[in-house]
């Protein structure tokens, strides 16, 4: 038997869980977040790649462009469905440092691509869609991460991993615009680039948006192998996993998902590019690590207010708050004679992160509580032994529905850009998108409200 699979876990147990488990599950989540963030890292590279390639000479329409920054979300949205069931199947440990050494590939992919102007408009975005990768990770790493956590500190232990995880955009967003100004790698890294716009022209070593997370992901990946466990009481089979699939409560958080963390990474793959075309004076480039900065630390703030409150009530005010900020931004953008307030436009989108953000904690939040309490209802008055293994069950079910409702909700960052590109070529403006995104948000506050947060709710949580 492997030193790595632990046989025996009861993180319900008080003395179980001060004794030995509470080490070893943080242990497993500080590894599991490095990992996770290179995941978020790498599947929104193209964000910022996007923006570059135009001025080192690459012939590409701006709507060719949208589908580089949207494709990503595609596949990484695909992914999450399978990557969803996975860690049950292979184990957490194995499976984090396979997943997360997969991500070389793409990395490595795009740091050739991109030194070479003849590469071809397919092949670039089989390589946005091989960065679905990262995406595909959040699933089976929030799956993993819930097995190891009681009941009263899920939301503590998803906000951390989910939030610092997020940061993944952010530094992506922040980092790239500085390592591809030097030869960080010298030789090895390649020649530069020529960068040149309104007669303005500097070096760039645009491969360096990939070479950059290389070493970071082979020491993470090894990492994941030798400091991560693999438990015993998570295994199932995918057969045993889709019971999930006739719950009706995985397709309602299915829905709340993707009006929060959908927003979140459609908006943060489509922010950079969004900024480009409504305030083309602005470098996207200096504001755009921000917002994905918001919603990640909002994440983890919201975590830990949605254990103190209950989920449903958060998630209740957030989207309250998420249609107050699309309303500001539309009120910013430049349009019927004005050149619009980018200010105004940068400020409301940070709230509109923000809400994102707390909202992506309350709703996984709310996912382990409801499964929890469905089975614990479904055992009570029934022997010890079938009240112990209702809570094994839901754990697992539990699990598998944060992994797919992430999946379903990663379709937001295919959805979001190619929704902004589509409104804009069709009307001139984003208008049209942002009303079809608030008119969403409101299904979500009455899913919300009626199932979850009004008084004599079906699932209070």
């Amino acid at each position: 038997m492997s030193k790595y699979l632990i046989t025996t876990w009861e993180p319900e147990a008080s003395a179980f869980w001060q004794s030995r488990g509470k080490s070893t599950a943080n242990r497993n989540l500080w590894i599991s977040i490095p990992a996770l963030m290179l995941a978020f890292a790498v599947w929104m590279v193209w964000s910022v790649v996007v923006v570059n390639l135009p001025n080192i000479g690459f012939k590409y329409s701006t709507n060719q462009l949208f589908w580089l920054a949207a494709v990503p979300g595609l596949s990484g949205a695909t992914l999450r469905i399978f990557y969803s069931f996975m860690v049950p199947i292979f184990g957490g440990r194995k499976w984090t440092a396979i997943s997360t050494a997969s991500l070389l590939i793409p990395a490595l992919g795009i740091g050739f691509a991109v030194q070479d102007q003849t590469t071809g408009y397919p092949t670039m975005l089989i390589l946005a869609l091989l960065c679905g990768f990262g995406g595909g990770n959040f699933a089976s790493s929030m799956a993993n991460i819930s097995f190891f956590f009681p009941k009263a500190q899920k939301g503590y232990a998803l906000g951390m991993n989910a939030g610092l995880g997020n940061l993944g955009v952010s530094v992506v967003q922040f980092v790239v615009p500085l390592v591809i100004m030097a030869g960080v790698f010298g030789a090895l890294g390649g020649e530069p680039q020529v960068w040149s716009k309104g007669g303005e022209t500097k070096e760039m070593w645009l491969q360096n948006a990939g070479f950059i997370w290389v070493p970071f992901i082979a020491l993470t990946a090894i990492a994941a192998w030798f400091g991560m466990n693999d438990l015993a009481s998570a295994k199932a089979s995918f057969a045993e996993q889709a019971v999930i699939f006739k719950r009706k409560h995985n397709w309602l958080m299915c829905w709340l998902y993707v009006g929060t963390f959908g927003s979140f990474i459609g908006y943060s793959a489509g922010f950079p590019l969004l900024m480009k075309t409504q305030f083309p004076d602005v470098n996207p480039l200096q504001y755009a690590f921000l917002g994905p900065l918001v919603g990640a630390l909002a994440r983890v703030i919201g975590g830990w207010v949605s254990d103190k409150l209950g989920g449903a009530i958060v998630t209740f005010w957030t989207f309250v708050v998420m249609i107050i900020a699309v309303f500001g931004v539309m009120n910013f953008l430049p349009g019927n004679g004005s050149l619009g307030n980018f200010s105004g436009f940068f400020w409301m989108f940070m709230l509109l992160f923000a809400g994102t953000g707390v909202g992506n904690a309350s709703t996984f939040r709310m996912i382990p509580v409801i499964f929890l309490t469905e089975r614990q209802r479904a055992a009570a008055g029934k022997p010890a032994a079938a009240q112990a293994q209702a809570i094994i069950d839901a754990n697992k079910e539990g699990a598998a529905v944060l992994g797919f409702t992430s999946a379903v909700a990663a379709y937001g960052a295919f959805f979001i850009p190619k929704s902004y590109g589509t409104s804009i070529s069709l009307t001139g403006g984003p208008e049209a998108a942002l009303w079809c995104f608030i008119s969403f948000y409101v299904t979500c506050i009455v899913v919300t409200w009626w199932f979850y947060s009004r008084k004599g709710a079906e699932m209070p949580c």
